[in-house]
């Protein structure tokens, strides 16, 4: 039996590009996978649908970074400070993300999980061929929700 596989990777930064932020819904089990992947991973299925997540969730636990795990750009282009994370989506998938708006005396003061929501950004890649025309390209960070 022939398989068609769909471009998972290429697709999901365009719906990125749309202001979508997407994953792959399960009709079997109606698992959701995100990042999204062509099979499920909780019953084996192969044929999964687009499914925009509601971009609700909740941070699980809270890293901050330190030299060899340091990603300035976050920092500089979207002038906040970060933790990296274990995040829980509404609808189920667990993922490692960023969290903006997280710095060492916010940690102290955090009580996890954490409400967080998914937001995208545009980043940047520096390093180039060419300096002077930066890679840009949008995805997604998680941001603390003040109660």
């Amino acid at each position: 039996m022939a398989i068609k596989l769909e471009k998972v990777v290429e697709k999901f930064y365009q719906y990125l590009e749309e202001g979508k932020i997407m994953g792959r819904k399960c009709p079997a089990c109606g698992n959701m996978e995100f990042p999204p992947v062509l099979a499920c991973n909780k019953c084996g299925n192969y044929e999964t649908e687009w499914a925009e997540i509601s971009g609700k969730a909740v941070m699980k636990s809270c890293v901050l970074p330190a030299a060899l795990s340091s990603k300035p750009e976050y920092a500089t282009v979207l002038g906040k400070k970060y933790c990296y994370a274990e995040i829980e989506l509404e609808e189920g998938s667990l993922v490692n993300g960023v969290v903006l708006g997280v710095n060492k005396k916010k940690r102290k003061e955090l009580v996890l999980p954490a409400p967080v929501k998914a937001a995208i950004v545009e980043r940047q890649v520096v390093e180039t061929a060419n300096p002077d025309q930066p890679i840009k390209y949008k995805t997604v960070v998680f941001e603390l929700v003040e109660e």
